[in-house]
C-alpha cells in the first residue's frame, strides 16, 4: 500500500506554499509563489485575493508532482493563513469586493482612537481580549461598510461574505459559489475582536458595536476537525484543520504544554506562551489568544506578543535602499563591522506592536554619525528584531509566574546564525531551532493530522521534534544593560510622529 501524507497549506502575507508530510514529521515536497504587494497609498497594505487562489491551485499539483504521488495518497489538509487580513466577498458569485486589506495597513488609525476613548480598552479586552488596534478585522470590516458605496446595504441583506486568508480557500476548495463552506476557526475568529474569549462564539455587544451583520460571518469551528471534504484540487479528500499562522506555529513546536513558547520569525515577529486552559489577562502589553482547539476538547489559550515588522525591515533594507540584493546577503554585511556604531533603528512602519501598541509611532535611525557604514546599518537592521524580542519577553516575564527559560524558534529569519545569536544574548536564554524550521506548515499539518488518525496523539507529535540548532547567551550583562537602555531612548524619539490621524479617502465604489 502506498504511503500516505498530509497536506499543509500555508497561506502567508508574501507568499502560498504547499508542502507535505510523513508520518515522522518530515519535510516531503513544497512548491511555493509569491504574490504582489500592493501599497495604494501610505500606510495601506492590500492583497488580490484572486491572485492568492490562483497560486493555490497552481502549488497543490506542483507539490504533488515534487513528490511522486497521487492526490488519493493525501490523507487530509491542513491550513495555516495570515491572520487579520481582511476579505469580503459576493456570496453569489464569488468575486471578492476590492482587494484585502492586510493585517499591516493602518488605514483604520482614525477608528482606533475613537475606540479607545470610547467605549474604552478594558470593554473590549474583558470580551475579545484584543485592545483596539489597526491590526485586527473588525475595524477593516467597518471601514470598508462605511467608504464602499451600498456595501452595508448588501452585506445586511445577505449579499456579502467576509473571511480572512482560510475562510476564502476553504470556501474555494468546497465549491465557491456552489455551495462552498464558509467557516473560520477559534484561533482565526478571535483575530477579528468579534468572538467572546470564553465562549467562542460572536459576540452580540462587539456586533453591535461595530455594526457587522452577523449574517455575513462564517460558522465558528475548531481548529482541527472534519470541516467537509474538498471539491476542488483534491476532490474527495478531507479538509480537518485551520489555524492561525501564529497558533500553527506554537503547535508545530508541540508547545502543548503551559509555560511552553516559540516566537516565529517572519514578515513579523510573533511570540506565544501556552497559558493552558484558561484565558490569561495581560497587564503588560500583550494579547490574549485562543492558542488552539481541538475537536470538542476544551480550547487552549496563550499569551502574544506580536511585533510589526521583522523580516519586513530585511526586505525593505533589500528592495527599497538597494543595499544588499538577497536576504541570506545582511549577516555577511552585518558581519563586516564588529558592532552597530551606536546606530539604532527602530522599524515602526505601521506604528508599534506588543508591548506598546502605538499607532502614533514612525520609524527612526538614530544614532547617526559619519562614521556610520552600510554595514553598521545592517547590524542595526538585525538588531531591531532582538530588541523588539526582548521588550515582549519581559512583558510576558510580567504577566507569568514563570520566567521564561527557554525559546524555541522558527520561521525564515533563524537561518542568520548572528541574528539567532543576538537573541539569545539579549534574552540571557538558550534559543532553539527544530529541524523542522517552518513549523506554521508543520503545525497545520500535525492539526489535520490528528483530526484524520493520521497521527493518534500529541505524544506522537512530541517524538517527532528534534533540536537542530542552539544558541547560549555569552553577552556582559553590564553591555546588555547599556545596549538596551540606548534601544529604549530610540524608541522614544519614534513615539507622537502621527499627532492627528486623518480619515483615508475611500477607494473606488465595489
Amino acid at each position: 500500500m502506498a504511503e500516505r501524507h498530509v497536506m499543509s497549506i500555508d497561506q502567508g502575507t508574501n507568499s502560498t506554499r504547499c508542502i507535505l508530510f510523513d508520518h515522522r514529521g518530515r519535510l516531503v515536497s513544497v512548491a511555493q509563489r509569491e504574490h504582489q504587494q500592493h501599497f495604494p497609498r501610505p500606510g495601506w497594505v492590500e492583497h488580490d485575493a484572486v491572485e492568492i487562489w490562483q497560486n493555490l491551485r497552481r502549488v497543490v499539483p506542483e507539490s504533488l508532482a515534487a513528490a511522486g504521488i497521487d492526490p488519493e495518497q493525501v490523507a487530509a489538509i491542513g491550513l495555516a493563513n495570515q491572520r487579520e487580513t481582511t476579505v469580503l466577498w459576493d456570496r453569489r458569485t464569488g468575486v471578492p469586493l476590492g482587494r484585502a486589506i492586510v493585517w499591516q495597513d493602518i488605514r483604520t488609525a482614525p477608528l482606533v482612537a475613537e475606540l479607545a476613548r470610547r467605549p474604552g480598552e478594558d470593554f473590549f479586552l474583558d470580551r475579545c481580549g484584543l485592545p483596539p488596534s489597526t491590526y485586527f478585522s473588525a475595524l477593516r470590516i467597518r471601514w470598508l461598510l462605511d467608504h464602499v458605496k451600498g456595501l452595508e446595504r448588501r452585506a445586511r441583506d445577505g449579499e456579502v461574505l467576509f473571511g480572512t486568508m482560510e475562510t476564502w480557500l476553504v470556501w474555494n476548495l468546497t465549491g465557491g459559489a456552489d455551495g462552498g463552506l464558509h467557516i473560520t476557526d477559534v484561533t482565526n475568529a478571535g483575530r477579528t475582536m468579534l468572538m467572546n474569549i470564553r465562549t467562542l462564539t460572536w459576540d452580540e455587544d462587539l456586533l453591535d458595536l461595530f455594526g457587522v451583520p452577523r449574517v455575513m460571518l462564517p460558522e465558528i469551528r475548531s481548529s482541527a476537525e472534519l470541516y467537509g471534504d474538498a471539491r476542488a484540487l483534491l476532490p474527495g479528500v478531507g479538509i480537518t484543520a485551520a489555524l492561525g499562522d501564529q497558533q500553527a506555529a506554537l503547535f508545530g513546536q508541540t508547545c502543548f504544554s503551559p509555560g511552553e513558547a516559540k516566537c516565529t520569525y517572519g514578515t513579523g515577529s510573533f511570540l506565544l506562551l501556552n497559558t493552558g486552559t484558561e484565558p490569561v489577562r495581560s497587564r503588560h502589553g500583550l494579547l490574549t489568544t485562543v492558542a488552539y482547539r481541538i475537536g470538542d476538547q476544551k480550547p487552549f489559550y496563550a499569551l502574544e506578543g506580536s511585533i510589526a515588522v521583522t523580516g519586513a525591515l530585511v526586505q525593505w533594507f533589500r528592495d527599497r535602499l538597494g543595499l544588499i540584493s538577497s536576504a541570506p546577503e545582511i549577516e555577511t554585511l552585518a558581519r563586516t563591522v564588529e558592532d552597530n556604531g551606536g546606530c539604532y533603528i527602530v522599524p515602526a512602519f505601521s506604528g508599534l506592536f506588543a508591548p506598546r501598541w502605538r499607532s502614533d509611532a514612525r520609524g527612526v535611525i538614530v544614532g547617526l554619525t559619519s562614521y556610520i557604514t552600510k554595514g553598521h546599518l545592517a547590524r542595526a537592521v538585525l538588531e531591531a528584531t532582538g530588541w523588539q524580542t526582548r521588550e515582549v519577553v519581559d512583558a510576558m516575564n510580567a504577566d507569568s509566574s514563570v520566567p521564561l527559560k527557554e525559546l524555541k524558534v522558527d520561521g525564515g529569519m533563524t537561518a542568520d546564525n548572528l541574528l539567532m545569536q543576538f537573541v539569545a544574548d539579549v534574552l540571557d536564554v538558550p534559543v532553539v531551532r527544530p529541524m523542522v524550521a517552518e513549523t506554521v506548515s508543520l503545525g497545520a499539518a500535525y492539526a489535520a493530522g490528528l483530526a484524520a488518525g493520521y497521527w493518534p496523539d500529541l505524544e506522537v507529535l512530541r517524538r517527532n521534534w528534534h533540536r537542530a540548532g542552539q544558541w547560549l547567551p555569552g553577552m556582559d550583562p553590564a553591555h546588555r544593560a547599556a545596549e538596551y537602555e540606548n534601544w529604549q531612548r530610540a524608541v522614544e524619539r519614534s513615539l507622537g510622529w502621527v499627532r492627528q490621524p486623518q480619515p483615508a479617502a475611500p477607494p473606488p465604489d465595489a
